[in-house]
């Protein structure tokens, strides 16, 4: 009996840190806890130029991957792209900003 109990004790084991492992990050995946993280960044990324009077927000798109922010979409000037990079790079928990905003 005891055997029996080792062996499931064995498998549940497995199975659990094969699902924390599922869950871990690489270069190019996020780990759960990474994307909730990234996602509340893009928020906070995308309030802060929300509230920029100067800025268009409706036409500056922003994704975050492990801390690192690109902003693409259209603006009007050079001083908008510099203003949003500026407010995003403001923005607690951004380690970069990558600029990918165009010009009208």
């Amino acid at each position: 009996m005891t055997t029996l109990f080792r062996r499931a004790a064995a498998i549940v084991a497995f199975i659990g840190i094969s699902g924390l492992a599922a869950c871990a990050s690489t270069d190019k995946h996020e780990g759960t806890v990474e994307y909730v993280d990234d996602t509340m960044i893009t928020a906070r990324v995308k309030a802060a130029v929300m509230s920029e009077p100067s800025l268009k927000s409706s036409e500056i798109n922003v994704e975050t991957f492990k801390g690192r922010v690109q902003m693409s979409g259209f603006v009007k000037s050079q001083a908008d792209i510099e203003a949003a990079m500026k407010v995003a790079l403001g923005v607690k928990g951004v380690s970069s900003v990558a600029n990918d905003m165009r010009l009208k």
